[in-house]
């Protein structure tokens, strides 16, 4: 079946960290199908901070330019909208500006009635008055727990999108039986997925990078965003200070989604920050590392979050020593999930002593769970509602 895709994402497409948004995009593409990526409209209030003046000015010029073909298949038009959502006329004005672009591009590519993919709850007067066939909501994280959100504006948009979603996709046990309640015939849970030829290379003979091969052993690797409300720096400051002899190596953005994030307190001799690497070079990362780990902070936001690297370390090979969140717990036999700080402390123990040292059911798992056969699962689901709607 053939269909157009307006995806409203919540990153823009030129964002250096991928997420489930261009991954889709790039997915819908390769199968042939159109796409009009929609660059972030923004969640939170910018601050004053060099990083959200630096994002908006980056914003203003690539809004001057229109539409733009970035590959085969897919264009991005990037929103020049009021970033903030304190307002009812500050939304109104946004969603009239944006249908109106819209409409505009629709004419320019042809698009009639395409597929609305919406990853933000504040699309909602968006998603419901333009032209559509029908209206997807992927919801991938709880918005309403991120820090500096508008949580009560967030959630009452999440529930009016949700009822006038068709289909309505989740990623974490904790959302799927949130809209379960809502929408108990339209929402699928399917968790992240990983792109298992990419992070399998892990595993293969090769170079590993100067900055992390310059790192004494034992190395304990996180690779993704490092801000306060996702990572557990309480965690990893007890375990660096209590083994002064392992090395923990981050690998990514600090501050990434909390601009305000500061380090200070993990500066110390085995805490090595590497920064943000590309895309490419991620493999090569795992394969200078010991042990993988996900020391995710308790809170509202990562109980209803699936890390997109779990998949990935499992595709690596490498063992994986986890927080016990609720979206892994039925991957328990491929990971150790830690309650408490001397519990992860204990299952590093237990990794580096070489207790866990089998990868073949991570690795099995990692076969079964990518972005090929969750788009498989969703498109199946997709065809049925459009087949409903067009009737017989």
């Amino acid at each position: 079946m053939s269909y157009d895709i307006v995806l409203l994402s919540t990153a823009d497409w030129d964002n250096p960290f991928w997420t489930n948004k261009q991954y889709m995009a790039s997915k819908f593409a390769e199968q042939g199908h159109r796409v009009l990526y929609v660059d972030s409209i923004g969640l939170r209030k910018p601050t004053a901070g060099k990083r959200d003046i630096s994002r908006i000015i980056k914003r203003l010029f690539k809004g001057l330019k229109g539409l733009r073909k970035v590959q085969n298949n897919i264009w991005v038009y990037s929103p020049l909208v009021i970033p903030f959502h304190s307002s009812s006329f500050t939304d109104r004005l946004n969603s009239r500006i944006m249908k109106s672009m819209l409409r505009f591009f629709f004419k320019k590519l042809d698009f009639v009635r395409p597929i609305i993919w919406t990853y933000n709850p504040l699309s909602v007067d968006l998603a419901t008055t333009i032209d559509r066939s029908i209206i997807v909501y992927h919801c991938v994280d709880d918005l309403s727990a991120a820090p500096g959100m508008n949580g009560e504006k967030i959630k009452n948009d999440d529930l009016l999108l949700a009822k006038a979603a068709d289909i309505i996709f989740t990623t974490n046990p904790k959302l799927q039986a949130h809209f379960s309640e809502i929408r108990p015939e339209r929402s699928f849970y399917y968790p992240n997925v990983v792109d298992y030829k990419h992070f399998s290379k892990s595993r293969e003979h090769g170079a590993i990078p100067e900055d992390i091969r310059s790192i004494s052993k034992p190395r304990i690797g996180f690779i993704g965003a490092i801000s306060e409300y996702k990572v557990d720096f309480d965690l990893i400051e007890y375990i660096a200070k209590l083994h002064s002899e392992w090395h923990w190596v981050l690998v990514g953005q600090v501050g990434e989604g909390q601009p305000w994030t500061s380090i200070e307190r993990l500066q110390l001799p085995n805490i090595h920050f590497l920064g943000p690497k590309p895309y490419s070079q991620l493999p090569a990362y795992l394969r200078g590392i010991d042990v993988a780990t996900i020391p995710a902070a308790r809170n509202a936001y990562t109980e209803a979050m699936f890390p997109m690297k779990f998949f990935e370390y499992l595709a690596a090979g490498k063992p994986v020593v986890a927080t016990n969140i609720r979206s892994l717990q039925e991957y328990s036999q491929a990971c150790l999930l830690s309650d408490t700080e001397d519990d992860f402390n204990a299952d590093l123990e237990r990794v580096l002593n070489g207790e866990c040292s089998d990868p073949s059911v991570g690795i099995e798992l990692a076969k079964k769970y990518t972005w090929d056969w969750r788009l498989k699962e969703m498109r199946r689901e997709i065809e049925k509602v459009m087949k409903e709607k067009d009737g017989p």
